[in-house]
This record gives structure tokens, C-alpha cells and sequence, in this order.
């Protein structure tokens, strides 16, 4: 380390040492033997059409520690994966066995309002809620998480979410691995935070509501930096960040390349190889990785780059990011490694997809949406140096957010859209970035933070953008939703959606 360096590194220090427990701990490296990657139970309803999902509290052990109390559909912590086929109906039957409401979002599918499961559709304690959802749309990784008004943060950090796959039997055809927990890996990558007995935790600073919760551990399908065995072959990824608020960059340690092949809502023309792949909440990735040289081989991440923020909490944030960055360094998300087993697929395919939609050029609206981290001033500053902490947003001092200068009501519709229109939203934020997502439809990025091109990360079919500063997105309209039953967009730090920052409309 040189001179210039060593004294960044100790003013990092310093400063982060002084400001106490506002500043998120470095990611730490996991201690012993790590566990096997954990791979859920698939659930293959695509000759039955019928899914039964049960939420339920469990209690889980991380990280070889003493038990947490958790949540889960079907077990103790985070959910199956589901598989269904695109163009069929999924008849779902969901009991809420837990002793608190739950409304649950089938996140990128394109549903109905009437069934999308937003905060308008919540199941009380012990009831039932049966929605077919009809599943017409190209195949790609969604999945389904707790949306539930202003308890989202929480119910799924404690466990409720899992994968929902859409297969159009095309696999096969493409050159594409599919064999469930073998070459086709589904990787669930979250940070959670252990207390000092080594629970789950998730007390909320001021910095936490501000920032959006981000914890010190990295897991993977619930273990924590585990190995994977793979074949030596060419094996598929498919990456969901279900973190708070938490943005990846990942990437092999030796450097070799991710191909991807599919975004949010769907496959890409060819596979486009990459070295580092940005990942934010709710965002999901396609990718090939060729393990075929049978070295073992880190998935790693570099520090969260979001910083910035109103006033001290923008100090804090930019501190702590630059702390991050001398201290932590990459982090190991999972290892990688070929047993020797010869796979199925032996070459990255040329093509995968069909071609991608065109640029529209004429809209029928024209909408902007401006994401507010601070309504009415500065939030009390109660908690901010860690008194005070809670677990929902509600109360306890926390900041209020909205879009447009409006926090979100429940009884307030935001926007009115014509059912089969095409619309240009331009949606801008002065602060953090914000991964920005809508139900009910899919959309196309044309200008981002590059102010060009769009970077790798928002080509494609999307349902969640990163917003850097501007994004401009072309969105289709083809889902119906009423007054009753109306879509929704938001910031997918789930913080910030539950202190506000969230807005209703209606397609018809």
C-alpha cells in the first residue's frame, strides 16, 4: 500500500470508526467450512396448472448459529421455485398462516390487476386467496415476494419470497442447460445481518430507513458463501437480487466471462458476453458460464456503489461507500465447483432468443416521475446513531419518500392509462439511485445515466430499471387494472417503498 493509499485507508477508518453503527459493517467472509449451495424444491405445475403455496413462520439457523424466527411459503425460509409453461392457466390456492396480514406480487408477471397481488389485495390470518393467473408471455425468471403495505421490508427479509420460472418448452432448441439443480442453477443472493447471537436482525437505524437496509453477511438460497458442485460444462445462472436495498457487481474472480442471455421479462437475441454484471433489487439475470476447465472458481461482488442522500445522511453514505471500497474489496458471493460429471450442453449457443422488440417512435403519453427521498423536510434524526431502532417504518421517526412530491395513499389512484397504449416515462431521482419497478407490464429501456446506448444491464425486455440519476423507458400496456385492483410502480428498496415512495395506477 502506498503512502497516498495508506492514509485514505486510515481517514476511511477514522471516519468510519467516529460515526459508529450508521455505517454498515464491511461484508464479512465466511468463517469455517462453508455449507453446500442449498437448491429448494421445484415445483412443476405445468401439467397440473395448480399451485398450493402456504405462508408460514419457521425457525431457521444461519450461518451455523442458534435459531431465527423466520418466515417462508412452504418451508421455514424463502420459498420453492416454481416452473410453469407460457400459455397456460396457473390455479393457485395461497393460505396465510401467519398471524398478520399478507399480500403477495407475482413480481414480472403479466397478470391482471385483479390478481397481481399488490397491497390492495391482502389475506388476513388464516384466510385463503385463490387467483388463475393466466400465464401468456414469453419465458423468462420471474418471481413472487411479500407486498404487503408498509410491512413489505420486513416480511421479506424474514423469508418470504421465491422463484417463479416460465418455460416454453423451448430449452431444448436453443442449446440451453435445464436440468433443475444440475446446469440450470437458480441463485437466490441476498445480505442479511446477524446480532451479536448470531439471529437474524433487522432493527432500523435512520441510515437503514435513509439508505434502504443492507446487512454484513451474503447468502445464497439461504446459505451463506456456499460451494456449488456443477458438471464441467456449460451451466446456466439464473441471478435474483431479492436483497432490501443492496446492489451487486459481480464477477468471476479469474475474469471469465458471464454470457447473457436473458433479462427480467425474457431472452435476448445472442448471448452478450460480460466481465461484471450490475444487480439491483428485484433485478434478474440469465447467464452461461463455462466451467468446463474444471477449476474452482468465486462468484464475487465489489461494494455497493449507491451513495449520497439529503444532508448528513449524504456524508455518511459517501463515507461509508468509500470506506467499503479500501476496506472490503470484492467479496466471495459462492464458489464453483466441476465435479467431473460431463453435462449436457458443451458450447454457448450462438442464438437464443428472437429479435428484440424495436424501438417505438411514436407514444400516446408522455409521463415523468420524480422519486423523493425527503417530503416535509428533514426526518427526526431519533435512531440515527442506532436508539430508537424498529423493524417496521411506520412511527419510530422515520423519513417520508414519495414520487412527485405525493407519499403514497392507498386511496389515492396516481395515474389513469389506456388499456393496448405504448408510453414514454421518463423517471428521474437527485439522490440515491432507485431500482424502479412496475407491475403488470413489460418495458423497454431507451436512455439511461450513460446518456447513449444503454449499458448492458438495461437492454432487453425489463420490469425493474436502476435509476442513475434519469432513466427513459418505453412501457407497454396490456394488462387491465381497476380502481380496485390497480397496478403499481415503485422503488424496489423496499425501505424506501414502504416509507412512501410508491404510486397506484389504473389500465383500462
Amino acid at each position: 500500500m502506498d503512502r497516498r493509499r495508506f492514509f485514505k485507508h486510515s481517514a476511511a477508518m477514522a471516519a468510519t470508526a467516529s460515526l459508529g453503527t450508521i455505517i454498515a459493517q464491511p461484508v464479512r467472509a465466511s468463517r469455517g467450512k462453508r455449507p453446500n449451495l442449498p437448491m429448494p424444491e421445484l415445483l412443476d405445475v405445468t401439467g397440473s396448472g395448480r399451485l398450493t403455496l402456504n405462508a408460514r413462520s419457521g425457525q431457521t439457523a444461519f450461518a451455523g448459529g442458534p435459531s431465527s424466527s423466520t418466515l417462508g411459503y412452504n418451508q421455514d425460509y424463502l420459498g420453492p421455485f416454481v416452473r410453469a409453461r407460457s400459455g397456460q392457466e396457473v390455479a393457485v390456492r395461497l393460505q396465510n398462516d401467519l398471524d398478520e396480514s399478507l399480500a403477495t406480487h407475482w413480481h414480472g408477471l403479466l397478470v391482471p390487476g385483479e390478481v397481481d397481488g399488490g397491497p390492495h389485495q391482502e389475506i388476513a390470518p388464516g384466510k385463503v386467496w385463490e387467483p388463475i393467473l393466466p400465464i401468456d408471455q414469453p419465458a423468462s425468471t420471474a418471481w413472487f415476494h411479500a407486498h404487503t403495505f408498509p410491512h413489505t421490508a420486513r416480511q421479506v427479509y424474514r423469508g418470504l419470497a421465491g422463484v417463479f420460472q416460465i418455460d416454453d418448452g423451448h430449452d431444448p432448441d436453443r442449446g440451453l442447460p435445464q436440468e433443475h439443480g444440475v446446469d440450470d442453477l437458480t441463485l437466490v443472493i441476498q445480505d442479511r445481518r446477524l446480532d451479536e447471537a448470531g439471529r437474524l436482525d433487522y432493527r432500523l437505524s435512520m441510515f437503514d430507513r435513509m439508505h434502504g437496509f443492507q446487512g454484513d453477511r451474503l447468502f445464497v438460497n439461504g446459505a451463506e458463501q456456499p460451494r456449488g458442485p456443477v458438471p464441467n460444462a456449460v451451466v446456466r445462472l439464473r441471478l435474483l437480487n431479492g436483497s432490501n436495498a443492496r446492489i451487486f457487481h459481480l464477477r468471476f474472480e479469474d475474469g471469465r466471462p458471464m454470457h447473457v442471455i436473458a433479462s427480467d421479462a425474457g431472452f435476448w437475441p445472442k448471448p452478450v458476453p460480460t466481465e461484471e454484471l450490475r444487480l439491483s433489487p428485484g433485478e434478474r439475470f440469465e447467464v452461461l458460464v463455462d466451467f468446463r476447465d474444471g477449476r474452482e472458481v468465486a462468484l464475487m461482488t465489489g461494494p455497493d456503489q449507491n451513495r449520497g442522500g439529503p444532508g448528513m445522511m449524504g456524508v455518511v453514505s459517501n463515507i461509508r461507500s468509500f470506506a467499503s471500497g479500501l476496506v472490503e474489496g470484492d467479496q466471495r458471493v459462492l464458489s464453483f465447483h466441476p465435479d467431473g460429471r460431463k453435462g449436457r450442453v458443451d458450447r454457448i449457443p450462438e442464438a437464443t432468443g428472437e429479435a428484440s422488440w424495436s424501438q417505438p417512435t411514436n407514444f400516446d403519453k408522455r409521463r415523468h416521475f420524480r422519486l423523493d427521498m425527503m417530503l416535509g423536510g428533514m426526518p427526526m434524526m431519533r435512531g440515527m446513531m442506532g436508539g430508537g431502532a424498529s423493524e417496521d417504518m411506520p412511527g419510530g421517526g422515520g423519513p417520508s419518500m414519495g414520487i412527485n412530491g405525493r407519499p403514497f395513499d392507498m386511496q389515492h389512484i396516481n395515474e389513469a392509462v389506456a388499456l393496448g397504449s405504448v408510453e414514454h416515462w421518463t423517471i428521474e431521482s437527485d439522490m440515491l439511485m432507485h431500482p424502479f419497478h412496475i407491475h403488470g407490464v413489460h418495458f423497454q429501456v431507451l436512455a439511461d445515466e450513460t446518456g447513449q446506448t444503454p449499458r448492458l444491464e438495461n437492454r432487453g425486455p425489463k420490469d425493474t430499471v436502476l435509476v442513475d440519476g434519469r432513466a427513459e423507458i418505453a412501457v407497454r400496456f396490456t394488462q387491465p387494472a381497476s380502481k380496485d385492483s390497480p397496478f403499481m410502480y415503485h422503488c424496489h428498496i423496499l425501505e424506501h417503498e414502504d416509507a412512501g415512495m410508491m404510486g397506484h395506477f389504473t389500465v383500462s
